[in-house]
């Protein structure tokens, strides 16, 4: 276990006992007690729109699509790699992006351990089994889906190792991690201040395993881009539509339309 994933058990170690004493959410329920495998065709085309509109979705996928520009991508690329301007080298890239996706894997599991599920242990357990389930359907999906897209495009990594590249395996796990530990922090009583810290620092996580993919060769921008956006949509709509919180999306994107056009409104609460 490397120093980054070892501050990251000592600080969600440390959340997980501060917070232990709450025992319900604030209505009065447990976390996982209304996880549901039948939630209703509405709630699930909802979720499925929400999640789209995720700017954490949209954004990475139009940034892949930039990429495809002038060959920016493969020039991104052969200059990460010859420079490795963050991790100092090709070794030391590789070692990171393994050391944030586990370090992103961990943060989700504490996350639900640190989460309100009942003053009762026979409930907490069912509870908790409950809200994980949710959580494992989605990092799974996220696995079949990147798997299959390997499969379907065969695209050869930068480095020329093998054939699948597109999209990144360990953004699209980091991603799908690291928005279910955030989701899962707002069912725990914190201060905003905290709560927005520890929403930077998974950002963080998925943000570097990202770059350090691409530096250390096995990846192209674009194939980072859609992994990250494959994990936080399928985080974003198992979350929404099988764990049954009444919460809202801490992001939203409307379109007013103006006088000769439209204008477009980005809001971001922390």
């Amino acid at each position: 276990m490397n120093m980054s994933t070892q501050i990251t058990v000592l600080l969600f170690a440390f959340a997980t006992l501060v917070l232990s004493g709450c025992t319900t959410l604030p209505n009065g329920r447990s976390w996982g007690e209304d996880a549901t495998v039948a939630p209703g065709w509405e709630r699930v085309r909802e979720s499925a729109v929400n999640a789209a509109k995720d700017p954490w979705v949209w954004a990475p996928l139009l940034g892949a699509a930039a990429f495809q520009i002038d060959d920016w991508d493969r020039r991104t690329s052969d200059w990460a790699r010859e420079h490795t301007p963050v991790f100092g080298s090709q070794r030391s890239a590789e070692d990171w992006s393994d050391d944030l996706r586990n370090a992103s894997v961990l943060a989700h599991y504490v996350t639900i351990a640190a989460t309100p599920s009942g003053p009762d242990a026979g409930d907490w357990i069912v509870n908790k089994a409950k809200g994980t389930l949710v959580g494992i359907a989605a990092v799974s999906s996220t696995v079949a889906i990147t798997n299959g897209l390997k499969s379907a495009t065969g695209r050869e990594r930068p480095n020329g190792d093998d054939s699948a590249s597109f999209p990144s395996g360990h953004t699209s796990s980091s991603a799908v991690h690291t928005r279910l530990a955030s989701r899962n922090l707002r069912s725990i009583d914190m201060s905003d201040g905290w709560r927005c810290a520890a929403d930077v620092g998974l950002t963080a996580m998925t943000l570097g395993t990202s770059w350090a993919r691409i530096e250390a060769g096995w990846h192209y921008p674009s194939d980072t881009l859609v992994g990250m956006a494959i994990g936080n949509f399928l985080a974003s709509f198992f979350n929404d539509a099988f764990l049954g919180l009444e919460e809202n999306s801490n992001a939203s994107l409307a379109m007013h339309m103006a006088e000769g056009g439209a204008t477009l409104q980005w809001t971001w609460r922390f």
